[in-house]
């Protein structure tokens, strides 16, 4: 039988436009599937990928296809597949830009992927194309975040869950990763206060969250430590410019684990054109970062916080990968105890609406995803 034909939004070289074009159709070996993709959403770091690629992820080789969350059809299995068939609705996390995988055939901004099967979740039958794709990046990088040894090492998540005489912090609840990491440490047992917008305390505390606080008020740390009382902090995912250091504020104070699980960099790397002026943004940008990451660094070895930073696609390679996609989140999402989120909004649809979607996630979204059908 002839290879479907397949296309994909191809980043050429670093720096470079991206470029819709054919690509060739990759049959998945031993433990992969390949997946005819449906609906993709976008991540700060899908974009991100784009400029400063040369720095975080030096060893990508061009041409290349990002992107990270997909959901669609399983159309070929490997030889040592059997949790999959074709027909199967699924959603899976694309890990082609990942240093242990690096291959274009498993980017996930095209029609043909292929995917790991420990990384892929069938899809319940209610549940849209579109509402799966936000999930996968935001509930791999919180799993890396709460249950990886080294990072807060929590309990694994359960459908019916043990309760917890704990409580992790989740600073800024209201994005990708923080939406996902709250409904994990719930399902895992644990208390959880968060930060966000006061516009989107509501939308935290439908996700498990206990209570939420604003992330500008100037007394948020000591709101924090006050809301713990007498349960034991478990440690904080720290998402957002500046949330490193409020959170480790917040577990010297609360006693207890002294990890503070970093997701984000001190500095947004947003701004940065892929031209001309590149350098005159990157410079200060990249100033500002390793400023704050030896301020960081140094106010954590001086009071004993221990601050990994989380990379979100190493549950790859480890135990967490499949404790997630192949034992929590089936029967999570079959029997609603877990929620996509952030909503999905549809912002555009084939390949070509991908960076018109990147530019209106540059602009700024709250409490949602942009995803683009296929």
């Amino acid at each position: 039988m002839q290879d479907p034909l397949n296309h994909a939004l191809w980043l050429p070289a670093r720096q470079a436009a991206f470029t819709v074009a054919p690509a060739p159709y990759t049959a998945p070996r031993g433990r992969e599937v390949v997946v005819r993709t449906r609906a993709v959403a976008l991540n700060l770091f899908d974009r991100h990928l784009q400029t400063i690629g040369s720095l975080a992820c030096p060893w990508l080789n061009y041409p290349m296809v990002v992107g990270h969350d997909l959901a669609g059809d399983v159309v070929e299995v490997g030889e040592d597949v059997t949790r999959f068939q074709p027909g199967d609705r699924v959603l899976g996390l694309a890990g082609g830009v990942d240093k242990g995988r690096n291959r274009a055939a498993e980017g996930a901004f095209q029609h043909y992927v292929v995917l790991l099967e420990h990384m892929v979740t069938p899809l319940p039958a209610a549940m849209s194309y579109n509402e799966a794709s936000v999930l996968p990046l935001g509930v791999s990088t919180a799993a890396c975040a709460l249950f990886q040894d080294g990072f807060l090492g929590l309990a694994p998540p359960r459908v019916q869950r043990q309760p917890r005489s704990e409580t992790v912090i989740v600073w800024g609840g209201s994005t990708s990763v923080g939406a996902n990491a709250i409904q994990l440490a719930v399902a895992a047992g644990y208390d959880v206060l968060t930060t966000c917008s006061p516009g989107n305390f509501e939308y935290v505390r439908t996700l498990g969250a206990r209570q939420a606080f604003d992330y500008r008020s100037a007394t948020v740390v000591a709101d924090l430590v006050s809301a713990l009382k007498h349960s034991r902090c478990a440690g904080a995912v720290a998402i957002g410019p500046g949330a490193a250091l409020a959170c480790l504020d917040v577990v010297v104070a609360a006693g207890g684990a002294r990890t503070v699980a970093v997701v984000t960099p001190p500095a947004t790397f947003d701004g940065i054109p892929v031209g001309r002026g590149r350098l005159r943004k990157l410079l200060p940008i990249l100033v500002k970062n390793a400023t704050g990451l030896l301020k960081l660094m140094w106010r954590a070895r001086r009071r004993g916080v221990a601050t990994p930073f989380v990379w979100g696609t190493a549950l790859i390679h480890n135990e967490v990968g499949p404790l997630i996609f192949r034992q929590y989140l089936p029967e999570a999402l079959a029997r609603g105890a877990f929620k996509p989120s952030p909503p999905c909004q549809v912002a555009g649809h084939g390949l070509e609406a991908i960076p018109a979607a990147m530019a209106m996630h540059a602009a700024g979204v709250s409490a949602a995803k942009l995803v683009v059908t296929l």
